[in-house]
């Protein structure tokens, strides 16, 4: 009787021993689970302060993309459309404006992976001959200026979108269907060579047009279609991520969102005022931060050391000291001891992925010129995703 019973007790205690661990997890996933919940919380809490604190935004989208904290959350707050007050749909896409030329700059680094460039080339070698005349006609040597100068603001390119004249002329007609060649043209006439190639930094959407005809040039495609080819979009599932006027808009992409720029909106602004390279794209804030964590865990390109050369420091003559730190298509920035590598977009957009944390974070702000609460907003976020 008393080895019966002694038998029962160890039954008993085993299956306490057998059923511990599966209690241990149940706890750890129902602890996590509100820990998720408790952050969703708090970064809703975030867009709906920045609202309330300012009158100026219709609306604010973001997203976080942080799988160590297995965390994909799209947030929202405001709305689409001031006219009709429609609430702003967590998945709406945007003209993401500069915030293609990270795209652009992945695409170019592609060709070189794939032989068919050389990031030290002469863009002499790839760009169209009235191009080249309009930009000689200035002075430009197009021997000094590489590929390699265009990635990374160092050509001495004047910026043909950062002069007073082009905004004007943008505002005065809206609906002006632009061409890669005025905008070239433009270069040349509202500004003249800003120093030699390599010697200093200057941002140019200039550039950056170049380089997307450079893309369809070597490539033979349109910009959208190989940009598209390039970073394979479909093995990304970037779907809702489209070239504007360029390509079709995919079925699987919401519809797109209002932009303000003050009291206008902006939303039947011919795209060709910043669409041949320097801008263009249209994506979702999910879209946008997913293709950072994409390209920076390793998944975009062919070889680890592509993203190296894209992200190593630009070295400058002594003595000079860039007013940023700009890769090829990136920023690099560090806010709080936390690396970050990012770039915004002129309709105040912006994509950021932080090391340190495995996780991406895109802002869209539906009003002009917040790019200050844009850092503010993805400092916040980071500490909160810190913080879990």
């Amino acid at each position: 009787e008393f080895r019966c019973r002694f038998m029962k007790l160890n039954i008993r205690i085993m299956k306490k021993l057998v059923l511990l661990p599966f209690l241990v997890l149940i706890s750890y996933s129902s602890v996590k689970a509100y820990q998720t919940e408790d952050l969703k919380h708090s970064l809703q809490e975030l867009l709906d302060n920045a609202i309330e604190q300012d009158s100026t935004i219709p609306g604010i989208l973001l997203h976080v993309e942080a799988p160590d904290l297995d965390l994909f959350y799209s947030a929202s707050s405001g709305v689409s459309d001031l006219s009709t007050r429609a609430p702003l749909p967590e998945n709406g896409t945007a003209r993401i404006a500069s915030n293609t030329k990270t795209y652009v700059a992945v695409s170019v680094l592609r060709l070189w992976e794939q032989g068919k460039l050389e990031l030290d080339d002469p863009i002499i070698k790839h760009i169209s001959d009235k191009h080249t005349q309009i930009l000689k006609s200035d002075g430009y040597d197009l021997i000094k200026i590489t590929v390699r100068h265009l990635l990374t603001h160092t050509s001495g390119l004047f910026d043909h979108a950062g002069s007073n004249t082009y905004i004007e002329k943008v505002f005065a007609d809206p609906s002006y269907e632009w061409t890669r060649t005025e905008q070239v043209q433009g270069c040349v006439d509202w500004g003249d060579p800003l120093f030699e190639p390599g010697e200093q930094f200057s941002y140019s959407d200039t550039g950056y047009i170049l380089l997307g005809e450079i893309i369809e040039n070597v490539t033979e495609k349109s910009l959208g279609e190989a940009v598209r080819e390039l970073i394979n979009f479909k093995k990304l599932d970037l779907s809702a991520t489209w070239w504007e006027k360029i390509e079709q808009k995919p079925s699987t992409a919401p519809d797109r969102i209002h932009q303000y720029f003050r009291e206008i909106d902006t939303y039947s602004f011919d795209p060709s005022l910043d669409l041949y390279g320097g801008g263009g794209l249209v994506a979702n804030a999910k879209d946008m931060a997913r293709f950072y964590q994409e390209l920076f865990t390793g998944n975009v390109f062919e070889q680890s050391s592509t993203l190296d050369t894209m992200i190593t420091k630009v070295s400058f003559p002594e003595g000079y000291a860039p007013s940023s730190d700009y890769r090829m298509g990136i920023f690099y920035f560090n806010f709080n001891e936390m690396d970050m590598y990012s770039h915004s977009g002129f309709w105040s957009t912006q994509a950021t992925y932080i090391p340190e944390l495995n996780a991406s974070v895109s802002i869209i702000i539906t009003q002009f010129a917040k790019g200050r609460l844009i850092n503010r907003l993805l400092i916040e976020t980071a500490d909160l995703l810190n913080d879990h």
